[in-house]
């Protein structure tokens, strides 16, 4: 199995084999709690298409952020917190996000796409290695979509260094992001967007024991993320 790394929304574009497209803090965490509660979530890039999926469906729901913070109108923003409180069994998920749903909706030359964040990067790995495609992609999402972050790098290389046999230090992930700049807003009782729950709910790694992957085009041309057991 060859591994490849890449980043951002290009870095998705020109993924091959299976891409995973990775967004820790918070899109790809988010999606995970949002489908362990029963949720169909379904990624979309821009803004604009997820309030025309809720003006012909008005019981889905919408989830996104820009720049981290809440979208007006939108039933929730990106936390996962809020997310894991809410009763979701049944019901649809439109989630849009600065970084996050950009590269997932944007990864059309790689065979199969995944969702990667540390929540499920276990199951990942196992759900890889049972399939043993020639290639995947890791795609780091990064912040905003365009620049590295330590949470994606850390995420990118504990999937890696799984699918080689090698060890990798779990216990020491948390301390390395808590000073992460990303983890700054959790920590701001200002940014009410972002609350503290969400950092450990995103640190929570391998809580959950399915990946996310997208599906085929349903018949509105929607690709879902289908929850497959790992």
């Amino acid at each position: 199995m060859e591994i490849a790394f890449a980043d951002f929304v290009a870095g998705a574009e020109g993924a091959t084999g299976v891409a995973v497209v990775i967004d820790v803090f918070r899109a790809f965490s988010t999606a995970c709690y949002a489908a362990a509660g029963g949720a169909r979530v379904i990624p979309v890039a821009a803004i604009d298409a997820a309030r025309a999926l809720k003006a012909r469906h008005p019981d889905w729901l919408l989830a996104g952020e820009r720049e981290a913070r809440d979208l007006p109108g939108f039933d929730f923003g990106n936390s996962p917190a809020r997310i894991a409180a809410a009763d979701l069994a049944g019901r649809t998920l439109v989630q849009t996000t600065h970084a996050g749903t950009q590269g997932i909706t944007s990864a059309h030359a790689a065979g199969e796409v995944l969702s990667g964040s540390l929540v499920n990067a276990a199951a990942i790995a196992r759900y890889l290695t049972a399939r043993a495609p020639a290639r995947v992609t890791l795609v780091r999402m990064g912040h905003q979509a365009r620049e590295r972050c330590l949470e994606d790098d850390i995420c990118a290389e504990l999937i890696a260094a799984r699918l080689r046999g090698a060890d990798y230090d779990l216990p020491g992930i948390g301390a390395r992001l808590r000073a992460a700049p990303a983890a700054v807003k959790f920590f701001d009782p200002a940014a009410t967007w972002a609350p503290e729950a969400d950092f450990g709910l995103c640190l929570a790694v391998d809580r959950f024991d399915f990946v996310l992957r997208l599906a085929p085009p349903d018949a509105e041309g929607l690709r879902a993320l289908e929850r497959l057991a790992a």
